[in-house]
Parts: C-alpha cells; sequence; structure tokens
C-alpha cells in the first residue's frame, strides 16, 4: 500500500507538466519567462486552494538549483522564521540560493512579515507567497513592492478531468473508474485539483469498479444542479436578481444560497448585487450603490464562509428598497443616441478657448461662471436639441 497521497504522487515536477494556468505558463508568460532568464524573482502566489501555487514555487525552486524551504503561516512562530534565515546564510556560503514558500502567508501579522523584509531586500532569501486571500490587504506593501502578484486561476473543469485522467492512467486504473464517474469527481471539485484526487483515491479504496453511486459515497455529497459555465448558473443568478427587483426577499435569499452551497465565487454575486443597485433601484434609494459596493469591498476583505451574512444583508435590504430604473433607461438611451450622433458638433459656446485665435472665431462666448451656468441656451448639439434624455418618474 503506498502511503503517499495520490495528489502527492500525481504532483507536476514542470511547468509543461502544469495544467490549466496558461494565463501565466507558456510561451512569453510571466512564469516560463522568469525560468527562461534564470534570476529568481519575489513572488506572491494568489488563488483558491488546489490550484498549484506549492507545486509551482517547488518547480521553480528545482529549476533554479535553490534550496526549497517551506513554511506554514499557521503554524510558524519567530523561531521557524530565524531557523530559515540561518539556514539561509549558510546556503549563502555555498553559494546556493534560498527559496522560502510562506503558504497561507496572509496569516503572518505584520510584525512577522516584517521579519523577512531586510533578507528579501538583501536578496538573502527569495520568497514566494501563496495566499488565498486578496494580497492588497493581507501582505505589508513594503514586501508587496519587492514582490511580483501572480494570480493563480480556479482551474476549469476540463483541467480537473485531465488530472483526474493522468492519475488514472498512472494508478493503471483506466478500467476499474467509468468516464461518467470521472466526470462526476471533476464537476465536484470546483476547481480544486486536491480535492479531484483526494475523491478520486478514496473512490479507489472503496470499490473494484468505480461509478457515480461510489464517488458520492467517496466525497460525501452530491453535485448541486449548478454548473458556472452552463445553462443552471444563469438561469439561477437571472432568478436572484429578479427576485430581487420584485421584492420577493424570500426568493432573493433561497437563490443566493443556491449559489454560495454550489461554490459559486461570492464577489461575482456582490458585483452583481452592485450593479442591481444601480440599475434597478437608482435614484430610488441612492444609499443601495454606497451599500453594495460596501458589501464588495468586505466580502473581498473577509472571504467565506463569513461573507455569506454580508450577502446575505445586503440582499434583504436591496430586496426592500424602492426600485426606480430612471437612471438605467436615460443611460441606455443616451448610448443609442450618441452612437448614432458621434459627428455632431458640439455647441460652440461650450467649447474651451485656451488660444487667442480660438476665443476669437467664438469659442467660449457667453459663458459667465461668476452668474452662475447657463440655463438658457441650448447645450446638446444642434441635431439633436431637443432631445429628452432622462425622465424621472419619481
Amino acid at each position: 500500500m503506498n502511503r503517499v497521497p495520490l495528489a502527492e504522487r500525481m504532483r507536476p515536477t514542470k511547468l509543461s507538466e502544469v495544467l490549466g494556468q496558461d494565463e501565466i505558463i507558456g510561451e512569453g508568460k510571466i512564469l516560463t519567462e522568469i525560468v527562461k532568464k534564470g534570476e529568481p524573482v519575489n513572488l506572491i502566489f494568489w488563488g483558491p486552494p488546489g490550484t498549484g501555487k506549492t507545486t509551482l514555487a517547488r518547480i521553480l525552486a528545482h529549476e533554479f538549483n535553490a534550496d526549497f524551504v517551506e513554511i506554514s503561516a499557521v503554524t510558524a512562530g519567530k523561531k521557524n522564521v530565524e531557523e530559515v534565515v540561518e539556514r539561509a546564510k549558510l546556503n549563502w556560503n555555498l553559494k546556493v540560493r534560498t527559496v522560502l514558500f510562506v503558504d497561507e502567508i496572509h496569516r503572518f501579522n505584520k510584525a512577522q512579515q516584517d521579519a523577512f523584509l531586510p533578507h528579501v531586500e538583501s536578496g538573502l532569501i527569495i520568497l514566494i507567497g501563496a495566499t488565498t486571500e486578496n494580497p492588497s490587504f493581507e501582505v505589508i506593501s513594503p514586501l508587496l513592492s519587492r514582490s511580483r502578484v501572480v494570480v493563480v486561476a480556479p482551474l476549469s473543469k476540463e483541467a480537473v478531468l485531465e488530472v483526474l485522467k493522468r492519475a488514472v492512467k498512472a494508478e493503471k486504473a483506466t478500467k476499474r473508474v467509468s468516464k461518467k464517474a470521472l466526470d462526476y469527481i471533476a464537476e465536484l471539485s470546483g476547481g480544486d485539483a486536491r480535492s479531484a484526487l483526494g475523491d478520486l483515491e478514496l473512490a479507489l479504496s472503496l470499490a473494484e469498479k468505480v461509478d457515480e453511486k461510489v464517488v458520492v459515497e467517496a466525497a460525501g455529497r452530491k453535485v448541486p444542479g449548478y454548473d458556472k459555465k452552463g445553462d443552471n448558473h444563469y438561469d439561477t443568478i437571472s432568478a436572484f436578481i429578479k427576485s430581487m427587483r420584485g421584492s420577493d426577499t424570500d426568493a432573493a435569499l433561497y437563490y443566493l444560497a443556491r449559489m454560495v452551497q454550489a461554490g459559486e465565487d461570492p464577489k461575482f454575486i456582490a458585483r452583481r448585487m452592485v450593479i442591481f443597485a444601480s440599475e434597478d433601484i437608482g435614484l430610488a434609494g441612492n444609499g443601495a450603490l454606497s451599500l453594495a459596493t460596501a458589501c464588495f469591498q468586505a466580502v473581498e476583505r473577509v472571504g467565506m464562509p463569513e461573507s455569506g451574512l454580508i450577502l446575505a444583508h445586503t440582499c434583504i435590504a436591496l430586496s426592500k428598497s424602492k426600485k426606480n430604473r430612471d437612471s438605467a433607461d436615460a443611460w441606455f438611451k443616451a448610448m443609442d443616441i450618441a452612437r448614432n450622433t458621434m459627428g455632431e458638433p458640439v455647441p460652440i459656446w461650450l467649447r474651451n478657448a485656451p488660444t487667442k485665435l480660438m476665443k476669437d472665431l467664438g469659442y467660449g462666448k457667453g459663458q459667465k461662471w461668476e452668474s452662475g451656468f447657463h440655463l438658457d441656451k441650448n447645450y446638446l448639439p444642434d441635431k439633436i436639441k431637443d432631445e429628452k434624455i432622462f425622465r424621472s418618474t419619481l
């Protein structure tokens, strides 16, 4: 029996083996170029769990022939930091680079992060941090300014499926696992390859033939009827928005809960509420946009599961608010008119007149700021001077 977990055995050892990170790996992409140049860079990997942040750090350290030191900010203390620095000094004397990988770097407080700073500045330590939280809020500015933030994207279902296929082949278990079972595991993973490999490994230990039923038993849960890229995704967010629009608080909360249960990105939901506040509430509740924006910022800073409370609070407030689309209707009408009249000249009296020639030509003539701006003049181009774009229903 192999005691090393399947996820560890399947860990890529080269950049070319990493799946689902085409934005940062490949010709002209940041990680590939760093390796090509052979000059290590301090990096902060920002992305969800199971997307390969630790793997990428190990690969880079190997490419640089560096001593790879890994610590977790959850368990490491001051003594661990001091030990790393001493080890790095010994490596320096041996002309060996030291790559320090700090998992969950956002869990280090300011003082702990400050402790690394002089050694990062001097080049004694090459820092690679990994975080699931926005580094803008969780990593001190001096460290951020000396590092490149690299966004590690959630893996697509297709990328996770490819990881699973590789694992099944490596385990010589191709005939034991059905295609539907692999697809089911990939769907359950939510873009987390480590979780998917863990579910596969357990499923293989439970039965000789792995089908969907065995996967449910291994994972301890069923796939929600929700696909982040499929119709159900769009149907659910549509139902959520329309329930708020119809002031049905119960329905809005229900669809919100369905999205959260399915692993939807809370920032996606918060963004939609920001748009809703302006489009559907608009002038009927000018505080709605501020609340929705604060919701987005809070979700970004707090993370799940606590952000669910913030989303619910905002959802209820927006659902109960009066609705008004005057500003949205006016904006869409303005865009439509502007699209068809882009060549119409601005009225000459409204134009800027920075030179004598322009003043002589009448640019800006008659503008009198000191007495309040003109209410009796036409501000629109002549062709559309009688157009009424904004109509108030309040």
